[in-house]
């Protein structure tokens, strides 16, 4: 289970204005050795693809109500009707706003937590392992 891999394809949209948002193929990806953290690539298809990392606890919190500072924000809302995600990312090259379906996202972060459940992220991390045996020696 250490290293179970959880992925999801999925388009996501960048927001150019208030009417008007561009697909973009994105991986939402998650890795049991690394618990506190999830990847999301974008332009998947692309030699150059665009890779950002940051908390689980921030999407898992993020589906529910608005969270997040600095780089990235993330927060739910509804457009035409539909439950979505929105996360903003800040960074020297830019700001892009993502809107992401609420059910795929929510569907993704439950697979992630069957794999290591809040709370138990350092238990994966086997510190006390490494400690041990650096202490061994």
């Amino acid at each position: 289970m250490r290293h179970t891999l959880v992925e999801r394809e999925l388009e996501l949209r960048l927001v150019l204005s208030p009417e008007r948002s561009i697909p973009v193929p994105a991986r939402l990806g998650y890795r049991g050795d690394d618990p506190y953290a999830v990847h999301i690539t974008f332009h998947v298809t692309s030699d150059r693809p665009v890779r950002w990392t940051f908390a689980r606890e921030l999407l898992v919190e993020g589906v529910f109500r608005p969270c997040g500072s600095g780089d990235v924000r993330v927060w739910p809302t509804k457009v035409a009707g539909r439950g979505v995600v929105l996360v903003a990312l800040s960074s020297p090259d830019g700001d892009a706003l993502l809107e992401a379906p609420a059910a795929a996202v929510s569907a993704w972060l439950e697979r992630t937590l069957r794999v290591v459940p809040p709370g138990a992220e350092s238990d994966m991390l086997r510190i006390d392992d490494g400690l041990a045996e650096l202490l061994a020696r």
